[in-house]
């Protein structure tokens, strides 16, 4: 069964559109239009409202004439669109400007591969649990800082206030021996910030490998860490293992 969700598809035309009248008036707070940035641009909209699958050319057509008659949802996601524009613009990742291409750092080289699953979670404040902007927080692979599999993806990562003290990681794809082989990784997440105690989590994940290095993202392959909390810097160092 081919399943798609139909909102990646009106998020895009919609966001692209979003960018060229953007462009077009000139105004003064678009730091760039590249396509990285755009890619952001649409992932922040596509995480803030419901997905709409379909699974036939009918569903397709059906909800294609459902959108183009529907104000309020082209309002929503174009409002969502240049919100996420405006903070993509204030905060922009390193290599932002590089071609997809570019930014890949994954070569297929027809062996089997150990493929890691996104990491994500929030530094939050120990006293009132609020989203800490500006923290650190570096990835060890078995003590040594882990590899990203993508140049936009940065280690260590840091916490803005447009992400509401998120951050995330892509690990590299690790050769393997053969497919189907089972192995348990050692990550260690070392966080600091200004003001605050630093604090250091640990965490493993069992893989098993696969045929080929994934190029792409995939939201069911997805691994939720245990939110961090930072306190207040008395001098002492905190350690907070998973």
């Amino acid at each position: 069964m081919n399943v798609h969700n139909i909102m990646e598809d009106v998020v895009s035309e919609r966001v692209d559109n979003l960018y060229e009248s953007l462009l077009e008036d000139n105004v003064a707070w678009l730091s760039c239009a590249c396509e990285n940035c755009r890619l952001d641009a649409k992932s922040y909209v596509l995480n803030r409202i419901p997905p709409k699958y379909v699974v036939s050319g009918r569903g397709v057509t059906h909800s294609t004439d459902f959108f183009s008659t529907d104000n309020q949802i082209r309002a929503d996601i174009d409002a969502l669109g240049m919100e996420g524009i405006r903070l993509i613009s204030e905060t922009k990742r390193p290599f932002h400007t590089l071609s997809r291409a570019e930014c890949e750092t994954v070569e297929s080289t027809g062996t089997p591969v150990f493929n890691f699953p996104t990491f994500s979670g929030s530094i939050l404040d120990g006293a009132t649990f609020e989203p800490i902007s500006g923290a650190e927080i570096l990835l060890k692979l078995h003590g040594e800082n882990a590899p990203m599999a993508d140049k936009t993806w940065s280690n260590p990562a840091m916490t803005y206030r447009s992400t509401h003290g998120t951050y995330s990681f892509w690990v590299r794809p690790i050769q393997a021996e053969a497919i189907q082989e089972s192995m348990r990784f050692d990550f260690t997440i070392e966080v600091s910030a200004t003001g605050y105690k630093s604090a250091v989590s640990s965490f493993s994940v069992p893989v098993e490998s696969e045929a080929a290095p994934r190029k792409s993202l995939d939201s069911t392959y997805s691994l939720k860490i245990r939110d961090i909390i930072l306190f207040k810097d008395d001098g002492n160092v905190a350690n907070d293992d998973d």
